[in-house]
Formats: structure tokens, C-alpha cells, sequence
């Protein structure tokens, strides 16, 4: 009857446009009290409610006007419903042209509204608390405090057509999408930041214990397992800054671990852990040989409790990110180079490792700490199944716009061809095809196993040849390669059918005429 009762104030808190807080308050008073700090941002300077989006101008517009030497603000575009999306860029004129550029950005989903206000408050500290000055002698900062506007008015996860903007990084379906990633492309960011919340009561989670279970981590990092993100970024990540984080948050007693979420899997319940897929920040930004983590904060589904202990959660983890790279910014600089230089192979099919694991979780029947057995499936230790050879370059046909367009967005460089000119080159048959018939994100995706064919064949004027001694090359593989999950393929972007011819072709061999 008790998880009956349960499952039924979570689906009427799920389905209720004014959410209901399923959290109760010895709960909070055990595991997650409040925190007895100040935070000077807007949504504090009232009893109830959020930072509105004329609250935030305003605030920014205050900071910009009173720290000129220090910040600007612009819009990087508008929203569906024509709001504009500001930009801070913090950066101190001292004449040092090496600077590490860090990339931070919250409220990509509407209804994590702690993101937003904790990408405020780190705005807010860095100009005015002296103890944190000297970050800007050594750092670029460039923000996105509301990614979503228009879903965040709304306090709803999606963008205002329905779609998830943490689904789109490689399709570029949206209409934000595309202004954000442009704006980071055109930045050349080197450390990455996504600030997002967790739902900490999950419709699944009324299966587990007794009589249910709620996470008692107060943050989750999610930072990318993807095989073409070379291995020694993904070691760098983890080692120095993902782990310079969870030292701040022991010192500060906040529980934290690597993102999980719950998965079906022959009708039991399984965690996913980490990531691998492009289609969402944390790998699309590390493809960009990028030092990246999408970090979620324990926030979703529970109004305004502990708001204070989430705002400093999520401003204590972006500043260990900025004190690590402050202080190995020589250091982060090879890392990047040597990434740039690993020349990885496209790797097309992964399977995750699956194993039995410990969480750490609360009883809600007995209000107490436990540590639950479950099935991990890791993304984080990937088994590569196939992979195929890194081509030189990549050939697009001049037709092919919609291709070219969303490499451009992706930060690729294109050398579009001045004459017709013949290469040998090979050619992607497609053996196998499905579609599927739900679409997902406004698209049916495709799967396809594809047979490569040496082929001479004359190029057009204006082709567009992708050169993969770049620094974005991982990003071009990682959407080009038909088989990978999250390509052009698989998002329609290109479409295609059983026996097709794709308009992508692969040199294999380094060409003089190309250099």
C-alpha cells in the first residue's frame, strides 16, 4: 500500500503543471539541510520562485555596467519565441594572449532552474569577491546563464517546439542549438562546463527497497567515455579536473559520483553510467578536444528545498574547474596539443562494460542511508566491437548543404575546391538499412551498415574537402562515419535507403594538391 500511495504522488507530482514536492521534510533536514550562506543573485532577493528572464538582463546589465574593465554581455541570437540569449564574457586586459578559454553554460533545460542561478552566482563572485580575482590573470570566461529560455519560462525541460536541446548537439535540429554551438565554436573553448540538475525521484526508483528509494548524491558528474575522444583527454579529464571536484565536495561534505541513471534491460532495472554519446554536451564539446563534464545537481522535482545547498554545490565544482586549469594551464595546453595530434581511429560500434555495483541511496520507508546493489552498464569502460581506418579527408558534394552548413557550426574547417578535380577515393554502399517508424526528436533515426568501394571519381568545383589533421577531425568522424550512433545518418540529416550511394567519400591517401 506505502509504494502504491508513493508511486501515485510522484506520477501526480510528474504530471502537475505546478510540480509538487515529493520530498519530505525530515529528509531534507537529514541528508540535505541548508546551507547558512549568502547568495546575492535574484532569485534570493525574494521569498519564492526563480531568477525571471527580465530579472537576469537586469542583473547582468548591472554587473556589465559596474565591471566594465572586466565583463561584457551580447547575444549570441534569439529563442523560438524571439527572447535573446545573453553571453558574459569575463576577461581581464592584462596583455596575456594564452589564456586558457573556459566555456560555462546553464539552463538548457527549462526546469533545472538551479543551473541558471548558479552560473549567476559565479558571475557574481568572480567580479566581487577579491578571493577569486586572480582567476581572470589566466582564464577567459566566456557564460551562457539561460540556455532555454523560452522552456525555462515555462518551467518545462524542452525548447518551445518540444524538443530537447541536450539531444540536438550534433543533429542541430534547433533553433538555439545552433546559435549556442556556433558561439561555442567560434570561441575555441578549452574547459567545459554544463550545469544541469537530476529528478532525485525517479518513477523507477518506487521499485527498489522496501518501499522505495531516493539518490543522495548532491552531484553527479557526467564526462565522455566516446572512443573517438582520444584516450588521453579522457584520462585528463577524469584525473585532474573531475577529480580536484570531488575533493572540494568531500571537503565540504557533499556526496557526489559519476552520472547513473536508470535503463530497462529485459524488464529489470539497471544504471546507465556516463557517457558516450555526442548527441548531448559532455562528448560533443570533449570531440572538440575539449577538457568537458556535464555536471548534474540533485534539484529536479523539489521546488526551492535546499536551493542554497544546490547553488554552492553546483559553484564550489565550476570553481574547482577553474582553480585546476588556473594552476595547470601549461599542463592543460600540452594535453590539448597531444590530443590534437593522437590520431584515432573512427571507431563504429561500442558495447558497455555491465557489472554489479554499490550506489549510495536513502530508504524513504526508514528515512535511512543505505548502500543499494545494482547493475552498472558503463560507459566509462567501452569495448570497441568495429573500427575503421582515419582517413586523410573527408569529400562532400557541393549539394549537400545541409551537410556542409552543420560542419561549419561544428567549429570544422572546409577547403572548398577551386577546379573540378579527380581523386581516388572510396565510397559508402549502403548493405543494411532501418528506419525507425517513432519518430525521436523530430526524426525517424536510420541505421545502416555500409561496404567501402575504391572508386576514381571527378569532384566538382566548390566540394568541400574536410581535412583530418584538424582540431575538430574527432567531431568530423564522429558525424560523417555513417555507422556511428549519433551521425548524420542516424539523424537524417542525410537521407538514404538500402543500396544507396551516400554523398560522403573517404581519401585514404595523402594528396599533395591537398596540403
Amino acid at each position: 500500500m506505502k509504494r502504491i500511495a508513493f508511486l501515485l504522488f510522484v506520477f501526480v507530482a510528474a504530471t502537475c503543471k505546478a510540480q509538487m514536492n515529493p520530498q519530505s521534510k525530515k529528509v531534507t533536514e537529514k541528508f540535505f539541510p541548508e546551507l547558512d550562506i549568502t547568495i546575492n543573485t535574484p532569485a534570493f532577493q525574494k521569498k519564492k520562485g526563480y531568477t525571471s528572464y527580465e530579472e537576469l538582463l537586469s542583473f547582468l546589465s548591472e554587473k556589465t555596467n559596474n565591471h566594465k574593465e572586466l565583463m561584457s554581455m551580447s547575444f549570441i541570437g534569439t529563442s523560438q519565441k524571439d527572447k535573446e540569449i545573453p553571453m558574459v564574457h569575463l576577461n581581464k586586459k592584462n596583455g596575456n594572449t594564452d589564456k586558457v578559454k573556459v566555456w560555462i553554460q546553464g539552463g538548457l533545460h527549462g526546469n533545472e532552474m538551479g543551473s541558471t542561478e548558479s552560473v549567476l552566482y559565479l558571475i557574481e563572485q568572480l567580479l566581487n569577491n577579491s578571493e577569486y580575482a586572480y582567476l581572470l590573470d589566466k582564464l577567459e570566461i566566456k557564460l551562457i546563464p539561460m540556455a532555454n529560455i523560452d522552456g525555462y519560462e515555462k518551467e518545462n525541460r524542452y525548447a518551445a517546439n518540444g524538443l530537447d536541446l541536450n539531444r540536438d548537439q550534433t543533429k542541430l535540429n534547433i533553433k538555439e542549438s545552433v546559435f549556442l554551438k556556433q558561439a561555442f565554436s567560434d570561441f575555441g573553448a578549452e574547459v567545459a562546463l554544463d550545469l544541469h540538475e537530476y529528478k532525485p525521484y525517479r518513477k523507477d526508483f518506487t521499485a527498489l527497497s522496501t518501499y522505495g528509494i531516493t539518490s543522495a548524491y548532491d552531484a553527479m558528474f557526467l564526462y565522455s567515455g566516446n572512443l573517438n575522444v582520444p584516450e588521453s583527454l579522457r584520462k585528463y579529464t577524469k584525473d585532474r579536473f573531475v577529480t580536484a571536484a570531488h575533493k572540494v565536495l568531500d571537503e565540504n561534505e557533499l556526496l557526489h559520483h559519476d552520472y547513473i541513471s536508470t535503463t530497462k534491460h529485459l524488464g529489470n532495472i539497471h544504471f546507465n553510467q556516463g557517457s558516450e554519446s555526442s548527441r548531448s554536451s559532455a562528448t560533443s564539446y570533449a570531440l572538440t578536444n575539449c577538457v568537458s563534464t556535464l555536471v548534474e545537481i540533485r534539484g529536479v522535482g523539489i521546488g526551492r528545498t535546499s536551493f542554497k545547498r544546490r547553488i554552492q554545490s553546483a559553484f564550489l565544482i565550476s570553481l574547482a574547474y577553474l582553480k585546476t586549469a588556473y594552476d595547470n594551464w601549461d599542463e592543460l595546453k600540452i594535453e590539448i596539443v597531444k590530443a590534437e595530434k593522437a590520431q584515432v581511429n573512427a571507431a563504429l560500434n561500442t558495447k558497455r562494460k555491465v557489472y554489479q555495483d554499490t550506489i549510495q541511496t536513502i530508504d524513504l520507508d526508514k528515512n535511512e542511508a543505505i548502500n543499494f546493489e545494482v547493475t552498472i552498464r558503463d560507459a566509462l569502460e567501452l569495448q570497441l566491437l568495429k573500427e575503421r581506418p582515419r582517413p586523410f579527408a573527408y569529400f562532400i558534394l557541393p549539394e549537400e548543404k545541409a551537410i556542409i552548413d552543420r560542419l561549419k557550426i561544428l567549429g570544422i574547417d572546409l577547403l572548398l575546391l577551386e577546379e573540378e578535380k579527380e581523386f581516388e577515393v572510396q565510397s559508402y554502399t549502403v548493405t543494411e538499412y532501418e528506419k525507425e517508424a517513432k519518430k525521436y526528436e523530430g526524426v525517424n533515426r536510420q541505421t545502416v551498415n555500409t561496404k567501402l568501394k575504391s572508386i576514381n571519381k571527378s569532384f566538382p568545383k566548390g566540394t568541400a574537402v574536410v581535412k583530418m589533421n584538424q582540431s575538430n577531425a574527432n567531431m568530423a568522424m564522429e558525424v560523417l562515419e555513417p555507422e556511428v550512433k549519433n551521425s548524420f545518418i542516424t539523424f537524417e540529416v542525410i537521407k538514404t535507403e538500402q543500396g544507396a550511394e551516400l554523398p560522403i567519400y573517404r581519401l585514404v591517401k595523402t594528396d599533395p594538391s591537398l596540403r
